[in-house]
């Protein structure tokens, strides 16, 4: 097992406050570069693009982290219509088991 020294650790922080200001940078000069010219808009500072990626990531990507649907199958209406009734049942007991809480299980 590979062991962190403190140091290391203590690095974290600081790399991710370093992305975030960078990425926040390539937003404004991205932004000051393309809206002003091609939709007449004002420029922005830097931390009105910190608070647009903020903004942003609130109203498309969410806070969780992790996208709890990843590699599960999607079903159309022309799938689900294609299953027997046993594997529609198989399917509906995994979500109840993956979606509910223990009270409403029972």
């Amino acid at each position: 097992m590979r062991k962190f020294s403190g140091k290391k650790i203590a690095l974290i922080p600081v790399f991710v406050i370093g992305g975030i200001a960078l990425f926040g940078y390539i937003v404004m000069l991205l932004w000051n570069a393309l809206m002003p010219a091609i939709f007449n808009l004002a420029s922005i500072s830097f931390w009105q693009a910190l608070g647009l990626l903020v903004l942003s990531k609130i109203l498309f990507g969410g806070f969780s982290g992790h996208h709890k649907h990843s590699g599960r199958r999607h079903f159309s209406q022309k799938d689900w219509n294609s299953l027997s009734d046993e594997e529609r049942e198989k399917i509906r007991t995994g979500w109840r088991r993956y979606c509910c809480t223990t009270e409403e299980k029972e």
